[in-house]
């Protein structure tokens, strides 16, 4: 169940609400039949509320749930990284392994340890320990920018280890400041970095790179990300 409401969760974040069957299905690698029977659950037990045709939307008692294990996915990320020498290439499998199995006192001393960080390796915001709603992502994807434009890097998706080996080879990582060098029309955006090197990324990967313009780059108009159909 707390997979479910996590998916929702961040399919929300993402798209808003409500969130259809076949949207979990994809973020979980589940079949439409499993989803809507896991739905039925999660509304009976008031987790979700549901509208006929449209979809599931988080009740606040499911946002609170989905908030903590967050909140415990992305702590156990943080340390695996700072103190047991995971790359962060490494770091999300372990933490879904782990994130609903842990007490709330290990919650606790993990974020003492860590000086309770504000994100984790990937830049995504860690929920505080009153498990508050997030703030909106103010972020845009890399591959929505324009040639010239001058970025920093918020986050990185975490969901393919591959991409995220790539990038750390490439010194892209959050915080990294990019200038965008080239957008090709077939897909490939190409930006230095701020070590000076050149990357080449397919629009799947700068896709995956969330990023806000760097000071004193000045406004800009987007171009609009393509939705899955």
């Amino acid at each position: 169940m707390e997979d479910y409401l996590k998916a929702i969760y961040q399919i929300q974040t993402r798209s808003g609400p409500p969130v259809s069957t076949s949207e979990i299905a994809e973020e979980l690698g589940k079949t439409p039949a499993t989803v809507t029977s896991m739905l039925d659950s999660l509304e009976e037990r008031s987790f979700v509320a549901r509208e006929k045709y449209k979809g599931a939307e988080l009740t606040p008692e499911g946002e609170t749930v989905a908030l903590e294990v967050l909140r415990h996915h992305r702590l156990l990320e943080a340390y695996l990284a700072e103190r047991l020498d995971y790359s962060w290439s490494e770091v999300h499998d372990e933490a879904d392994a782990l994130e609903h199995h842990i007490s709330e006192e290990f919650e606790r001393r993990v974020a003492a340890a860590l000086g309770d960080p504000a994100v984790d390796p990937h830049g995504d915001p860690i929920p505080s320990a009153d498990l508050v709603p997030l703030d909106d992502d103010e972020t845009n994807p890399l591959s929505t920018h324009d040639t010239g434009e001058r970025v920093v890097v918020s986050r990185v998706s975490d969901r393919d280890r591959e991409e995220l080996e790539y990038l750390e080879d490439a010194g892209i990582t959050p915080g990294t400041a990019l200038e965008i060098v080239d957008v090709a029309p077939f897909g490939m955006v190409t930006v230095e970095t701020d070590a000076g090197t050149e990357q080449s990324l397919p629009d799947s990967v700068a896709s995956a790179i969330h990023v806000q313009l760097a000071d004193g780059a000045g406004p800009t108009t987007h171009r609009t990300e393509p939705t899955d159909a």
